[in-house]
């Protein structure tokens, strides 16, 4: 059996001089083998092709059917002319009809999904003080005595190659010497950037906090009792009708998942405002300790909130920013590389920190190339359809060698958001998804701006562009997350009028 192609990336490592032995006094090298992304062009899932052209093709009944029925309700109502409307139809026969075409409508509106708006979202701008440079962190880590010498030298490291810049945020309380995780002070961090970002929204889309029917909060490391949904529940005494979920552990990818569970609870209840709150706690995710595998997300992770506010109400597609079209969530935790590349664990000394796996990017890739070959039948043009499914036949016949066609996902979005995880990542994919500079913009500005904020970078990039004046009525927009467990995650929507805003933004202070 042909072994299958794996995508390498070799690495030359200085490993010094030798000491002892023959060699003594002589440069040793060492070549280090790294899996990076898949392939996208060696093989193509067909079960995932499949499971796109199924939702596709379920959706699609309502997209056909309409046109249709109107057509034979307009040929009916074309015969109701003015001159023979009194001749040939009596009173009962009219009110019947017109009973008859009211309950049709109503029925045929309640059986569709509705489309659900996204009003407006907010995202947390943390005070100046909080605001901390590279070099600085590295200051504040040697004076904080958690770590010896080649756990400063590698996060020095990392940080030269992230991508991040010198203005992110950083509670300065984890640089406390003997800092130890506290429930108070999680808390009180929670509380700052859950109740920033919501204020800002209630104040930009003039809500009332007592009409909110669904409130949905994810944090993936903190999750407290009362939880956080109840913090917000308390602290803007939200209707005692309101339907409450606190979602936890699910990482990065987590508010993509958010919006999913607000999507189905809008269909439950119609015509009703949800609120999704994104965030994480850094002070709960630090790791205070010498392992490198539990370093990285120290180097990375920063302060960031997002509030998002989202409904279905006919009458909100008027004032809303834009629609939800697609969303596709692809989980791969029943292979145990997957589940295990990213978790919270302890170190030989009892210390918490999240682990992340050597081989996190090519487990990443994998679901990535699972997530939009699912997506592909939903967004793209027919054209790139359609050499996309002939090379899928030609691929499958017995004897055919060729490579499947990888579509153009430039035609398929106008803007992108992908996860501001690392320069490293955002390359990677850039260069799997033949994807131009202006697309990755956003993430790569957000990660040297922010930082990974977690759950919320995807926020950050859409405020970016809205800051940047580019989203136009129509503008399609794919936000695209990564999470432990290991998931990957898509949400596309529709820009349903022009969006400009600088008011109440992150990015106030850009032209």
């Amino acid at each position: 059996m042909a072994r299958r192609k794996e995508n390498l990336s070799p690495e030359i490592v200085n490993r010094g001089v030798e000491n002892s032995g023959p060699y003594a006094g002589s440069p040793t090298f060492f070549v280090r083998v790294r899996r990076g992304l898949p392939d996208f062009l060696s093989s193509v899932n067909l079960k995932y092709v499949k499971l796109g052209y199924g939702y596709l093709i379920n959706h699609g009944f309502y997209i056909a059917g309409l046109p249709i029925l109107l057509v034979i309700f307009g040929t009916q109502i074309w015969k109701l002319t003015r001159d023979d409307f009194p001749l040939k139809y009596d009173l009962m026969n009219i009110i019947f009809f017109f009973v008859f075409l009211f309950l049709f409508v109503y029925i045929y509106l309640d059986l569709t999904p509705r489309s659900t708006y996204l009003l407006d979202f907010a995202c947390y701008l943390p005070p100046n003080e909080l605001k901390i440079t590279n070099e600085e962190y590295i200051e504040l880590a040697k004076k904080s005595g958690q770590f010896n010498d080649k756990a400063i030298e590698f996060q020095q490291r990392v940080l030269k190659n992230s991508g991040i810049g010198n203005e992110t945020y950083l509670p300065r309380v984890i640089f406390r010497p003997n800092f130890k995780k506290d429930l108070r002070d999680g808390r009180e961090e929670a509380a700052s950037f859950m109740f920033g970002a919501v204020d800002e929204l209630f104040a930009t889309t003039r809500v009332r906090p007592k009409d909110i029917r669904i409130l949905i909060v994810n944090c993936g490391v903190l999750n407290t009792t009362p939880s956080l949904s109840a913090m917000l529940i308390n602290h803007y005494k939200l209707s005692h009708r309101i339907q409450s979920f606190n979602l936890g552990g699910m990482g990065c990818a987590a508010g993509i998942t958010a919006i999913d569970l607000a999507n189905d609870l809008l269909n439950a209840y119609p015509s009703s405002y949800a609120l999704v709150v994104s965030t994480e706690i850094i002070s709960f995710t630090w790791y205070g300790g010498n392992e490198l595998e539990l370093l990285l997300p120290n180097c990375f992770l920063r302060m960031g909130a997002a509030a998002v506010l989202l409904s279905n109400g006919l009458l909100d597609r008027w004032r809303a920013k834009y629609q939800l079209k697609q969303l596709v969530r692809t989980h791969k935790g029943t292979d145990d590389r997957s589940f295990r590349s990213i978790q919270l664990k302890e170190d030989i000394e009892g210390k918490l920190g999240l682990s992340v796996s050597k081989d996190v990017i090519e487990i990443g890739g994998h679901a990535l190339k699972a997530n939009i070959t699912t997506l592909s039948p939903l967004v793209l043009p027919v054209s790139e359809q359609f050499h996309f499914f002939k090379s899928l036949l030609l691929m499958n016949r017995k004897g055919n060698s060729s490579k499947p066609y990888i579509p153009n996902y430039n035609l398929a979005f106008e803007h992108v958001c992908i996860l501001a995880t690392s320069k490293k990542v955002l390359d990677e994919i850039q260069k799997n998804l033949y994807l131009s500079d202006e697309y990755m913009e956003a993430s790569r500005m957000t990660l040297e701006r922010f930082g990974n904020t977690s759950s919320s970078s995807i926020w950050y990039e859409l405020a970016y562009l809205e800051a940047k004046g580019r989203i136009k009525n129509g503008d399609r927009v794919w936000q695209l997350a990564f999470g432990s467990g290991f998931k990957c995650n898509s949400v596309v929507w529709k820009a349903v009028r022009n969006v400009r805003q600088l008011r109440r933004n992150p990015w106030s202070w850009i032209n």
